[in-house]
């Protein structure tokens, strides 16, 4: 039975590298998979929305949409955002578990000073130069979840944290 897998934590703290090798391994074993990618979501789905409180729910309320059209449809959704409201991301659960489909929240933890060093975009360095502003962890806040169904330290190889994620789907 497909899942939706919610993958947050802060800017370059891996989310999409690790969402990308759960899909390549559900790929292998002949499932149906949906990568939503945050950046690739805010190009298209949610290019009308900015990066305020209010834009960044709605972005997360579009996605939770859209996984639990494909979930619903057996369809794993793997949906790497970093959704930085805790509330935001309990309404994509309680969606969720109002239509009785499987939803995992998986948390990297990545600290900002691990996650400013890996900076792959350079967004922390315009952050800090005050060329970006709303970056969270810089000036827009993000709240770690409390109760996530998996917690991803930032030391775990991304081959580990994947058979981690897998391990978890299937119970």
């Amino acid at each position: 039975m497909a899942a939706t897998l919610w993958f947050t934590g802060l800017p370059s703290a891996g989310k999409t590298t690790l969402a990308t090798a759960v899909r390549e391994a559900l790929r292998a074993k002949g499932a149906r998979v949906l990568l939503l990618d945050g950046d690739e979501v805010r190009r298209t789905l949610s290019a009308d929305l900015g990066f305020d409180a209010a834009s960044r729910d709605e972005n997360v309320r579009r996605c939770a949409a859209v996984a639990s059209l494909a979930t619903a449809s057996d369809v794993f959704s793997l949906v790497a955002l970093v959704s930085p409201r805790r509330e935001a991301r309990d309404q994509a659960r309680r969606l969720h578990a109002e239509q009785r489909l499987a939803f995992f929240e998986v948390f990297l933890s990545a600290s900002l000073e691990a996650c400013e060093a890996r900076d792959p975009k350079g967004l922390y360095v315009r952050a800090r130069r005050g060329l970006a502003k709303d970056v969270t962890g810089i000036d827009a806040p993000y709240e770690p979840p409390l109760g996530a169904d998996l917690v991803v330290p930032p030391e775990m190889a991304v081959g580990e944290a994947a058979a981690a994620v897998l391990a978890l789907i299937a119970g």
